[in-house]
């Protein structure tokens, strides 16, 4: 096949991509992806279509690239187009190469929301835990804060404990509310002290929350603490305080 023929070949399976027949897509992204790089200026093009199916096929067939494909969506993360840097992200979390940990932290404060979406899965998908401090820096961003601390529970990293530590006793309460959270889906006993100490946080959201992980733990060290908080200011922080004792088998008349 002459070079010719074979750039002719290239652009009959990215206009493939447009296809309504879904088969056919497939096809085509699995032939780009075979031809490697070639192919890629043209799918890297087709990043910021304006049809999200579209965009999804190029994607597909630059990950079937491979590990070439990594620089250069690494570069196509500081594109102009917020769509090609939110492809770009999904890319590097199906190829999950370590070069790609980096910038996808960067990419958590991208300024469009969907590429700061998908730069947190796809450090999900890698699951490096160099990701931790910038994960615990966007539990601050109400787009990213649930999955990041889904995340930071699923990497379950010595440092992702500590971090989250770090952000419950910070100035954020913002943070402080989530870190609670999230340390208690984590299950790590070291969090205790720190989340009896957030029973007393001005915040009655940072206080329910730090109730609910620690009848998580399950330790009943806990309940001396808790019991306080059946006279909180707060109903909602009164009625989770109930429901953990009761986790933690206190019962009202075995106190004095």
């Amino acid at each position: 096949m002459s070079e010719e023929q074979y750039h002719e070949r290239v652009n009959q399976l990215l206009s493939a991509l447009r296809d309504e027949n879904e088969a056919l897509r497939d096809h085509a992204a699995a032939s780009l992806g075979q031809m490697g790089l070639e192919a890629l200026s043209g799918l890297i093009g087709l990043l910021a279509d304006e049809d999200t199916v579209i965009r999804e096929a190029a994607a597909s067939a630059i990950v079937r690239i491979g590990p070439a494909a990594v620089e250069p969506m690494i570069e196509a993360l500081t594109d102009d187009e917020w769509a090609v840097r939110e492809q770009a992200a999904n890319v590097l979390g199906k190829l999950k190469d370590p070069r790609g940990v980096e910038p996808l932290i960067k990419a958590l404060k991208d300024k469009d929301g969907a590429v700061r979406s998908s730069a947190v899965w796809a450090l999900e998908r890698v699951g490096d835990p160099r990701a931790v401090p910038g994960l615990v820096e966007a539990l601050n961003d109400g787009t990213l804060r649930e999955d990041a601390a889904r995340v930071l529970k699923k990497i379950g990293d010595v440092r992702a404990v500590e971090a989250l530590i770090d952000g419950l006793l910070g100035n954020n309460w913002m943070v402080r509310r989530h870190a609670a959270e999230a340390l208690g889906k984590i299950g790590d006993v070291r969090a205790m002290p720190s989340l009896i100490e957030a029973l007393k946080d001005e915040d009655w959201l940072v206080r329910r929350n730090a109730v609910e992980s620690l009848a998580r733990l399950g330790d009943r060290r806990a309940v001396d603490s808790l019991v306080p908080l059946l006279e909180d200011e707060n109903e909602m922080v009164q009625e989770t305080v109930e429901g953990a004792l009761a986790s933690l088998g206190w019962k009202p008349q075995t106190t004095k």
